[in-house]
């Protein structure tokens, strides 16, 4: 970076995060757009991702303990006028950030969805990229990752009460505060979701479910949109998913078995509580 303040600041919570993050990292270093700050927020990991962040990053924190609280110290440390929250496993094409500002110069938008595809190995993680492939372009699903600065602090930032559907509730505050919500079309952020295996998948859910109910109940209407096991993005793919009956059969399965996990996490919440 110059002596000038970056324009957009990226930032990317970690935990454990060695085997993905210096393709991330690289990514960001890649744009095509030049007044890029980097900024890592880490929550005590013990396999070098705190060296790999070092080498790459202007900025490196420690914070936990969930993505939310790393995601908002992030933005509390950095400097630039907006702010792109990337996953540790992500890798960002080289022209995305242009496109979000370029998109929010164009519509005046304080959030900017980024389209996603899912790479992997693996039969279960090629269930993952089929779904996924299915949300591109739904708003219900798609949540945005690209925020002006002053909109994500007026709103407070991410809930770091939810350990999930933080990524839907921050854009749904905006757009129930009549904000625009905007979009990057012609560029991906490409998750990498490695080899994707049941029974570790079905635990994060159940994780998730913990706190899900919370997300529910603030957004009731939405929620239920996207929570069901037949969504209208299927409907709408029905042809692709048609081309690959045993990738969709086993699709409905894992919806079943996602919602039964999460269900039960919800309930061990209520039992706590």
């Amino acid at each position: 970076m110059t002596d000038q303040l970056p324009v957009v600041t990226v930032v990317v919570p970690t935990r454990n995060s060695a085997a993905t993050l210096a393709a991330a990292l690289r990514s960001v270093r890649q744009q095509s757009f030049a007044s890029i700050e980097l900024v890592v927020v880490d929550n005590e990991s013990s396999d070098g991702t705190f060296e790999i962040a070092l080498e790459f990053a202007d900025d490196v924190l420690t914070k936990g303990p969930e993505r939310s609280a790393q995601r908002n110290a992030g933005v509390a440390r950095s400097l630039g006028r907006f702010v792109l929250m990337l996953d540790s496993d992500m890798v960002l094409e080289p022209g995305v950030v242009q496109a979000c500002v370029e998109a929010h110069e164009r519509t005046g938008a304080v959030a900017i969805v980024i389209p996603e595809r899912t790479v992997g190995a693996g039969f279960w993680t090629a269930v993952r990229t089929l779904e996924r492939s299915c949300y591109v372009g739904d708003p219900d699903i798609e949540a945005a990752r690209f925020f002006t600065r002053e909109a994500f602090e007026r709103y407070g930032g991410y809930d770091e009460g939810l350990s999930a559907g933080e990524d839907w509730d921050l854009p749904a505050r905006m757009q129930a505060g009549g904000e625009v919500v905007g979009r990057a079309d012609g560029v991906w952020v490409v998750h990498d979701e490695g080899t994707v295996r049941l029974v570790p998948h079905l635990r994060k859910k159940f994780y998730y479910g913990q706190t899900l109910g919370t997300y529910a109940r603030r957004h009731p209407s939405l929620s239920r949109r996207q929570l069901r096991l037949i969504r209208p993005a299927f409907v709408r793919h029905r042809a692709r998913l048609a081309r690959h009956p045993v990738l969709t059969i086993a699709m409905v399965g894992l919806k079943w078995a996602e919602m039964a996990a999460g269900a039960a996490g919800a309930l061990s919440a209520r039992r706590r509580h």
